[in-house]
């Protein structure tokens, strides 16, 4: 078989940083307003009192230091507390779409290929802004491509689940370059009035392109895939088309991406440090040869427990695992490839 490459990457990301000295005061200032309004109900236990968030309570929990986000104001307003974006129309560009083109240009350049050299578009991410039409079928339009293209949700993983995909294509003969691209805008969906996601994530999209005997000097050649998944309702979002008729309907607070975080990270440690290391062995790699390895960016401190139970030390060079969720904070399916889409600019 032809060796097939990710040639090219590309990123965007969101305008404005946030620090967490930011993101904690809004934080607090709401807390501290929503206590003194429920004073009453709290005194009597029918309501529970919130309690602060601090910068050393995110970054021991998280890692995370800033973030960027596609509306600073309105999410540090209190009394709005998530972006205001402009509707989408059909007679504008999506925002995903603006994001994905912005990053598939870089990731085009970069692999030496144009827009025309492109047979299929694979947009996967965790959260998409409508079901149809495809938002990967509205990048290739702005961008002037011919062929096939879908969006795919697989939470976290879409990236790796789309660069998957564009790699069987190719190996079956269906294309011979795929443009990958993973955008992720998650503030709309996230709960700023939460203590214990406020201030996780960011909003950012990486694109990939993935190519058959690709020349480019970027290139670098995929040997090996492997896939899982595993049902949990851990990680969870009930966002969707049937909410408007429910019998029970939920409030809009029911609606957001919710986790139990101390559950997801014992789920997820083992079963992505086993994954790892079952495939370097069957490969017949030792992990002794990996210069790096680039994990899904949700937490500095799941990333470490990782890397300890697949080194088998936690005596390593960080340089080995490097993160980027202190300045972007959790990206989503975007954190893991946002690595080499930076370090390659």
């Amino acid at each position: 078989m032809e060796n097939i490459y990710i040639s090219g990457t590309g990123y965007w990301k969101a305008d404005e940083v946030v620090t967490n000295d930011e993101i904690v005061a809004s934080y607090n200032s709401y807390v501290e307003r929503f206590n003194i309004e429920h004073e009453e109900e709290i005194l009597k236990g029918s309501k529970e009192a919130l309690g602060p968030s601090s910068v050393e309570f995110i970054e021991k929990a998280s890692g995370i230091k800033t973030r960027y986000l596609i509306d600073k104001k309105n999410c540090l307003d209190i009394n709005v507390m998530k972006p205001i974006l402009r509707q989408e129309s059909s007679e504008n560009i999506s925002i995903l779409a603006e994001m994905s083109v912005h990053a598939a240009k870089e990731a085009l350049n970069q692999a030496g290929i144009e827009a025309k050299d492109v047979d299929a578009v694979i947009l996967g991410t965790s959260h998409t802004s409508r079901n149809y039409p495809a938002i990967a079928c509205e990048v290739m339009d702005e961008l002037g491509i011919e062929g096939y293209g879908y969006d795919m949700l697989i939470g976290c993983s879409s990236t790796t689940f789309a660069i998957s995909n564009a790699y069987s294509d190719i190996a079956s003969g269906l294309a011979n370059a795929v443009l990958v691209i993973n955008p992720e805008l998650t503030s709309p969906h996230n709960d700023f009035t939460l203590r214990d996601s406020h201030f996780i994530f960011g909003d950012a999209c990486v694109a990939s392109v993935i190519q058959k005997n690709s020349t480019s000097e970027h290139r670098a050649k995929i040997i090996d895939r492997k896939l899982v998944t595993q049902f949990s309702n851990n990680i969870r979002s009930d966002f969707g088309y049937l909410n408007r008729v429910e019998e029970n309907p939920r409030e809009e607070k029911d609606l957001f991406f919710k986790q139990n975080g101390k559950s997801v990270f014992k789920e997820v440690c083992p079963m992505v440090a086993s994954l790892i290391t079952d495939q370097l062995s069957r490969l017949n790699i030792p992990v002794s040869d990996i210069s790096q390895f680039w994990l899904h960016q949700a937490n500095a401190n799941m990333c470490r427990v990782i890397m300890t139970r697949i080194l088998g030390t936690s005596d390593y060079d960080p340089d080995i695992a490097p993160m980027i969720l202190g300045e972007f904070g959790n990206v989503a399916s975007a954190g893991s490839f946002l690595l080499p889409a930076r370090s390659r600019q």
